[in-house]
């Protein structure tokens, strides 16, 4: 018996899922979640097998529950979400089904996912669908784990990030929190009219810094307001002189 959640805000289309499953004796939907909050706490708690994934829904979207599971069952997303966008880590899920689907549509998902199971996608390829994806809530703020809670930071809150083996810390005034990204995704994601790499282990918030001190041959510091001093190599001095324009 495979064990399946279903994760969208959306009361009639995890009806539609429910309803359509009641073919395939071989899966049981343990709970349905009405946020990504309530699929991630579920997730942990069951350990399933396959969820059924909406993208835009409140709070946390889905992409954005994806990170922050350590152990990713198989997905087949369900959702309204822009064809175009979705080929890109198409091949990576089981299967998407674009909102209004019908019941021949889910069944092929299903028996994809039948003929496949056990091989779940592995955690590197959960990392290249969230790299593909990369929805327009990634600009707006950045979702991390502390611990066994989920912690959602406004971009605008950023100081600088540190690239931290594999992982990224994200400075804010209330410390650092590890996000399991690389300083490229960033550097492609955030804003660059707000964002710099100055150095190839550190990108700054432009309104945080105070001045630019000289330092070692054509290195530079960035003093922060934070009082933070980051590292700027010649390349990144380019690239910041060119945003605040001096």
């Amino acid at each position: 018996m495979k064990r399946a959640l279903i994760i969208d805000d959306e009361p009639l289309a995890r009806m539609v899922v429910r309803e359509y499953l009641q073919d395939f004796s071989q899966i049981e939907v343990i709970q349905e979640c009405g946020d990504g909050f309530e699929g991630l706490k579920a997730i942990q708690q069951y350990q399933p097998d396959l969820i059924f994934l909406d993208v835009q829904m409140p709070k946390i979207n889905g992409f954005e529950m994806l990170e922050l599971v350590e152990q990713q069952p198989a997905v087949i997303f369900t959702t309204a979400f822009d064809e175009y966008a979705i080929k890109a880590f198409e091949a990576h899920a089981v299967d998407y089904l674009l909102k209004p689907f019908n019941k021949d549509r889910f069944h092929k998902a299903i028996e994809k996912y039948l003929a496949q199971a056990p091989n779940a996608p592995s955690p590197k390829k959960t990392e290249e669908i969230l790299e593909a994806a990369n929805s327009p809530a990634q600009h707006e703020r950045i979702v991390v784990k502390t611990g066994t809670k989920v912690k959602i930071i406004p971009v605008q809150d950023v100081q600088y990030l540190a690239a931290d083996d594999d992982y990224v810390s994200v400075y804010t005034a209330e410390g650092s929190f590890l996000k399991n990204k690389t300083m490229n995704f960033f550097e492609q994601t955030l804003d660059p009219r707000y964002f710099v790499r100055v150095h190839r282990s550190y990108m700054i918030a432009i309104q945080q810094i105070t001045r630019i001190d000289p330092y070692e041959k054509d290195a530079h510091l960035a003093i922060l307001k934070s009082g933070a001093k980051i590292p700027v190599s010649k390349t990144g001095y380019v690239k910041l002189k060119q945003v605040l324009g001096i």
